[in-house]
C-alpha cells in the first residue's frame, strides 16, 4: 500500500506539466525502472509528453542503452523527446531502427549537412557509387535502403528542427535538399533496372522543391528533361527515358515494409498528365513558345536541376528562364491571371476555414500574389527573380514593389503557417494542411509551437491573426503600392517607378494604366480627411474593379461619383463602414455604363447598395402615389414636375439595373418591373399633360382619356431599352362635341409625348404610336367607337397579331377595359382565324425576315429578327394564341412565355419544343438587356468586335476568357430554337 501515494503523487505532478493521463505516465515511469526529476522535467516539456514518454518505452525495449545517454546528454534530451512529442511516426521508426537516435547526441548533432552530403550518403544507401557520373544502384534491397536513409536523416534535421536549433528557412533548404537526393538514389535504382546508355535524363525540380523550400511531406513535383546521347536513336532514347522516369517515380513511391517517400508529380509537365513524361528541350521550349497558359510560366518561375544530368538540366532552365520572365507581355495574361485568381477563391470557398493551404489567409494566398508581382515586374528588374518566397517577398520589399511593413507583416504569416503546416505534417509524416477540430491536436501544436499556459486558445488566436492579416494584405497587396506611387506624400522606403505602376496596372487589367494613375492621384493626393478615406479605400476597391469586367470604367466611374458626393458627409463614411455597398458599387461601376450614367445623376442612389432588400422592386401603387405626390408638389409648371417624375423613373432604372446585375432578378421581373415603372410614368405624365390642356382651354377635360400599352410594354416585357408602344383612345363625355373632344384629346397625346421627350439627363422614354391604325398615316388618337368601326371593317391579320400584346397602362381604366372588350372578337376569334390569315402571317413572317433584317447584319446573333431571336419565338406564341384562345382561356394573355406554357398545358404545343422556345427567348432577351446595361444604348446584335463581346459574356456570368464560349451558346440555343420553329410554325 506504501506505493500508491507515491504513484498518485507523480501521476499529479505529470499531470501538472502536461502529461493528458498522469497515472498511465506514472505507470511507464514505473516499467522504465526509473523517474528521475531530469527525465520528467524533460518530457514535461515536451509537445505532447504522453506521445514522447509512450515512444520512449517502446525504444528503451529495443535499445536500454538510450536512457543513460539522455541523462548525460542535455541535447540529446531536448532533441530525441522534442521528437518523439511532436512525431509519431518519427518514434515508430526509432522502434524499428534504434541505432537512428545516436545522430541525435554530441556535438556532431547539429551538423547540418550539405546537398552533396546528403546525395552521396543516399546513395550510398542504395550501394551507388557518389563518384560515378552515372551512379548505378548495386543493393539488392536499394528501395526499402532508400526509405530508411531518408528517414533518418529526416529524424536528425526534425530534432533540431523542434528544438529550434535550426531555422525554418533552413529547414526548407535541406528538405528540399533531401528530396533532391532521394531523386537521385531513386535514379540510380532505375538505371539499375533500366540502363541509360542512349540517353541523358535530367530531373528538374518544380514547386517547393524547385524552389528549395519543401514541407515534410508533399508531392515533390518534377519535369523530365531528355536528350539522346551522341550517335544514338532519339525515338529509342526517349523510350529508355521515359521508362527510366518511370520506375524512379515507383522507386518513390511504391509501397514496401518500410513505406514509400512521397509521390513524385510530374503532372506540370506540357500538356499535363495528356502530354508525353519526357520530352526533349526542343519539344519543350516549342510547346511552352505557342500553346502555353500563364499559370505554366508561373510555375516554372520555381524550376531547378535537382538530379540526373544537371547540365543539361541548367539548359532546360536557361532557355525557360527566359519565356518565364517575357510572361507579362503575352496577348492574354490578364485574363489568365484573372482566372487564376478565381480559381483560388473558388478553392477557398471548397476548402473552408480551416485549410492552411488553400483557405482564406492561407499559403496560397500569399504565394499567388508574390508570384504574380514577380511575373509583373521581374521582366524589367532581375532582382526579383528569385524561386523561394521569402527571398522573392524581400525583393520586392527593396524594390518598393510591396510596401515595407507589409511585406514584413506578410513574411511573419508566411513562416507561421509553414510552421503549423510542418508540425502538422510532422505527426503521421502525411501530407495534410487542414488544421485539427480535436483539443488533443490543438494542444500539441500550441505547445510545440511555445504556449504551456493555454496551447489551445493560444495557438488558435495567433492562427486566425496570422490568417486574417494574410488575407488583408493579399487583398491590398497589389495596390497600396500604387497609391503610394501617386499620393505625393511622405513616406519611408522605395516606391514603384511611374513605369512600374503602370506595368502592375495593365497585368491586373486597366487597359488604360497612365489614365488609371491619374484618377488615383485625383483621388487620393493631400493631406484631406477625404484623400486619407480614399487610400482607405482604394486597396481594397482597385481588387474588386480588377474583378469586374472593365476595370478602367470602374474607377473613372468611382471617381466621379466622389467627386460629386466627396463632400457629402455620409458617402466616404458608408463605403468605408459597409463593405456590401463598397463591393458592390464596384461591380455596378465595372459592369455597366448604363447603371453608371444613371448613379452619376442620382448620386445619393449609392445608399440602395447597402442590402438586397433596398434592391427589392417596389409595388407599382407605391411608386404612383409617390410620383402623384411629386407632381403635385409642382403645381402648374408642367416640365419641372414630369422632371421630377423622371429622376424617380432614374432611381427606380438604377435599383433595377443593380438587382439585375447581382443576380437577385430574372429576365422575366426585370421585364415586368420595368413595364410597371413605364406605366407609372406614362399615367403621371399624363396627368400632368390634361391639367396643362384642361388649363390652356380653360375647360375641363370633355372627354375620357386611355393610353394602351402594345408591344413589349403591353407584355409586361420592356428591356432598358425599349421604347413604349401605345395607342391612345379617347371617349368624349356626354354632351360634349365630338370634335372638341377630339381637339382635346389630341393636344393631351402631344404634350404627354413632349414631356417625357424633353431633354434631361436620364434615359428618354420614347412614345411610340405607330401601331395605332393606319399606322403614321391614321389619326394619333381615335375614339372608341372609332376603333370598333376601323377593326370591324378594315383590320388586317396582322393588326389582329398586334392587338394580342394590348392593354390599358394610364389613364381613364374603365375606358382601357372597354377598349379591351371591344378587341377581344378580334383577337381572340371564335373558332380561330381562318387558314388564309394563318397563311397570311406566314407569309408576312418570311417577308419580314427577308427584308427588316438591318444590311450587313448576321441573321444568327440578330437578337430580335435574326433565327431562333425574340422573334420567332413570339411570333409562335401569337400564331397559337390567335388559332386557339377563343377556346382556351388562358392563351389570352399578353405574355409570351405564359401563352407558350399555356399552349403546352393545352396539349397544344410539346413541352419540349415550349423548353427550347423558352430557352432561346431568355438567353435573346438578357443578351438585349446586357448591351445596354454594358455599352449604355440599345443595341439588337451580339457584337463582332472582341472587347464588347467580351464585356457582355462576363456581364451574363462568363469568365473573361469565354466569349467564344458564350457565343457558341448562342448559336446554339437558337439554332435549336429555329428548327422548332420551321417545324411549328410554317
Amino acid at each position: 500500500m506504501g506505493g500508491v501515494p507515491r504513484m498518485e503523487s507523480t501521476a499529479a505532478r505529470l499531470a501538472k506539466l502536461g502529461f493528458a493521463d498522469g497515472a498511465r505516465g506514472a505507470r511507464l515511469l514505473a516499467e522504465l525502472g526509473r523517474e528521475p526529476a531530469w527525465l520528467v522535467d524533460a518530457l514535461g516539456a515536451a509537445a505532447d509528453p504522453d506521445l514522447a514518454l509512450t515512444s520512449l518505452t517502446r525504444l528503451a525495449e529495443q535499445d536500454p542503452g538510450v536512457l543513460d545517454a539522455l541523462e548525460g546528454d542535455e541535447g540529446l534530451r531536448a532533441r530525441l523527446l522534442g521528437v518523439l512529442g511532436v512525431s509519431a511516426a518519427l518514434g515508430e521508426h526509432l522502434v524499428h531502427h534504434p541505432a537512428h537516435w545516436h545522430p541525435l547526441a554530441g556535438p556532431h548533432a547539429l551538423h547540418r549537412p550539405g546537398e552533396e552530403e546528403q546525395r552521396a550518403g543516399l546513395l550510398r544507401a542504395v550501394g551507388a557509387d557518389p563518384d560515378a557520373a552515372r551512379p548505378v544502384a548495386e543493393a539488392a534491397d536499394a528501395t526499402p535502403a532508400l526509405r530508411i536513409a531518408y528517414r533518418g536523416r529526416l529524424l536528425s534535421l526534425a530534432a533540431r528542427d523542434v528544438t529550434g536549433e535550426t531555422a525554418f528557412a533552413e529547414v526548407t533548404r535541406e528538405l528540399s535538399g533531401l528530396a533532391a537526393a532521394a531523386l537521385e538514389a531513386a535514379l540510380a535504382i532505375a538505371r539499375a533496372e533500366v540502363g541509360d546508355d542512349d540517353v541523358r535524363l535530367a530531373v528538374i525540380g518544380m514547386g517547393k522543391c524547385g524552389a528549395r523550400e519543401l514541407n515534410y511531406i508533399s508531392d515533390v513535383d518534377v519535369i523530365f528533361v531528355a536528350e539522346p546521347r551522341e550517335g544514338a536513336d532519339e525515338t529509342k532514347a526517349l523510350r529508355t527515358a521515359t521508362r527510366l522516369a518511370q520506375a524512379l517515380m515507383r522507386a518513390c513511391s511504391a509501397a514496401t515494409p518500410e513505406g514509400a517517400l512521397w509521390e513524385v508529380d510530374a503532372g506540370l509537365r506540357p500538356e499535363g498528365r495528356s502530354g508525353p513524361l519526357v520530352r526533349t528541350l526542343a519539344s519543350h521550349l516549342a510547346y511552352y513558345r505557342r500553346w502555353a497558359k500563364t499559370w505554366e510560366f508561373q510555375a516554372l518561375l520555381k524550376a531547378r536541376p535537382v538530379a540526373g544530368d544537371l547540365a543539361l538540366g541548367e539548359s532546360y532552365v536557361e532557355a525557360v528562364n527566359e519565356l518565364v520572365w517575357n510572361a507579362a507581355t503575352r496577348e492574354n495574361f490578364v485574363e489568365d491571371v484573372q482566372a487564376m485568381r478565381r480559381r483560388v477563391e473558388a478553392h477557398a470557398r471548397v476548402d473552408g476555414e480551416r485549410q492552411l493551404k488553400l483557405g482564406p489567409g492561407g499559403l496560397r494566398d500569399i504565394e499567388f500574389a508574390v508570384q504574380l508581382l514577380q511575373l509583373v515586374h521581374g521582366r524589367l528588374d532581375p532582382l526579383l527573380r528569385r524561386r523561394a518566397t521569402l527571398p522573392a517577398l524581400a525583393a520586392l520589399s527593396r524594390g518598393g514593389y510591396v510596401g515595407r511593413d507589409d511585406a514584413r507583416a506578410l513574411a511573419e504569416a508566411y513562416t507561421f503557417l509553414r510552421s503549423v503546416e510542418h508540425l502538422l505534417q510532422l505527426h503521421r509524416l502525411r501530407r495534410t494542411q487542414v488544421v485539427p477540430s480535436g483539443e488533443a491536436d490543438l494542444r500539441r501544436l500550441g505547445r510545440a509551437l511555445g504556449s504551456a499556459a493555454d496551447p489551445v486558445g493560444e495557438f488558435t488566436t495567433r492562427w486566425k491573426r496570422h490568417a486574417m492579416e494574410a488575407r488583408r494584405l493579399h487583398e491590398k497587396l497589389f495596390y497600396r503600392p500604387l497609391l503610394q506611387a501617386v499620393a505625393r506624400l511622405p513616406e519611408t522606403g522605395a516606391r514603384l517607378s511611374a513605369g512600374a505602376a503602370s506595368a502592375r496596372l495593365r497585368a491586373l487589367g486597366f487597359a488604360d494604366p497612365d489614365g488609371a494613375l491619374r484618377h488615383l492621384a485625383a483621388l487620393t493626393s493631400g493631406v484631406s480627411r477625404r484623400a486619407a478615406i480614399q487610400r482607405t479605400l482604394l486597396p481594397v476597391m482597385l481588387g474588386w474593379f480588377a474583378d469586374t469586367p472593365d476595370p478602367d470604367g470602374a474607377l473613372l466611374g468611382f471617381r466621379q461619383v466622389s467627386d460629386k458626393l466627396g463632400a457629402t458627409p455620409w458617402y466616404l463614411r458608408l463605403l468605408r463602414d459597409e463593405t456590401a455597398v463598397a463591393s458592390r458599387m464596384a461591380k455596378v461601376l465595372g459592369t455597366s455604363r448604363y447603371a453608371t450614367g444613371l448613379l452619376l445623376h442620382a448620386p445619393d442612389a449609392v445608399a440602395l447598395l447597402g442590402s438586397d432588400r433596398e434592391l427589392a422592386a417596389r409595388a407599382p401603387q407605391a411608386l404612383l402615389t409617390e410620383a402623384s405626390a411629386s407632381v403635385a408638389r409642382h403645381g402648374r409648371d408642367a416640365e419641372k414636375a414630369v422632371a421630377s417624375v423622371r429622376a424617380l423613373r432614374r432611381r427606380e432604372l438604377f435599383r433595377t439595373a443593380v438587382a439585375d446585375l447581382s443576380g437577385l432578378i430574372d429576365i422575366e421581373q426585370v421585364g415586368v418591373t420595368l413595364s410597371d415603372l413605364n406605366d407609372v410614368t406614362i399615367q403621371a405624365a399624363l396627368d400632368t399633360a390634361i391639367a396643362k390642356v384642361s388649363l390652356e382651354r380653360r375647360t375641363p377635360l370633355a372627354t375620357r382619356f386611355a393610353v394602351i400599352a402594345m408591344g413589349r410594354l403591353g407584355g409586361m416585357e420592356c428591356s432598358y431599352g425599349s421604347d413604349a408602344d401605345v395607342m391612345f383612345v379617347h371617349d368624349p363625355l356626354p354632351g360634349a362635341a365630338e370634335r372638341e373632344a377630339t381637339e382635346a384629346a389630341f393636344a393631351v397625346a402631344n404634350e404627354l409625348r413632349r414631356l417625357l421627350a424633353l431633354p434631361a439627363p436620364d434615359p428618354p422614354l420614347l412614345i411610340d404610336p405607330d401601331l395605332r391604325p393606319e399606322g403614321r398615316q391614321g389619326p394619333l388618337v381615335r375614339t372608341l367607337a372609332s376603333y370598333r368601326a376601323y377593326y370591324a371593317r378594315w383590320s388586317s391579320p396582322w393588326e389582329a397579331q398586334a392587338l394580342l400584346r394590348a392593354r390599358f397602362s394610364a389613364g381613364d381604366a374603365a375606358l382601357g377595359a372597354a377598349f379591351a372588350d371591344a378587341i377581344g372578337v378580334l383577337r381572340y376569334p371564335d373558332g380561330g382565324i381562318p387558314e388564309a390569315a394563318v397563311r397570311e402571317i406566314r407569309h408576312l413572317k418570311a417577308r419580314m425576315e427577308a427584308e427588316r433584317l438591318p444590311r450587313g447584319a448576321d441573321p444568327a446573333l440578330h437578337t430580335k429578327l435574326g433565327r431562333g431571336g425574340l422573334a420567332d419565338v413570339e411570333w409562335v406564341a401569337q400564331l397559337l394564341q390567335l388559332r386557339h384562345a377563343s377556346a382556351v382561356p388562358p392563351l389570352r394573355t399578353t405574355r409570351t412565355l405564359r401563352a407558350l406554357r399555356a399552349a403546352v398545358e393545352a396539349g397544344l404545343l410539346d413541352a419540349a419544343d415550349e423548353q427550347v422556345l423558352a430557352e432561346a427567348w431568355i438567353f435573346a432577351s438578357r443578351v438585349r438587356d446586357a448591351i445596354v446595361l454594358v455599352k449604355g444604348r440599345a443595341a439588337d446584335s451580339v457584337p463582332a468586335g472582341g472587347r464588347d463581346r467580351r464585356l457582355i459574356a462576363m456581364t451574363l456570368g462568363y469568365p473573361p476568357d469565354g466569349s467564344e464560349d458564350f457565343l457558341d451558346d448562342y448559336r446554339r440555343v437558337t439554332r435549336r430554337a429555329r428548327q422548332v420553329v420551321e417545324r411549328v410554325f410554317y
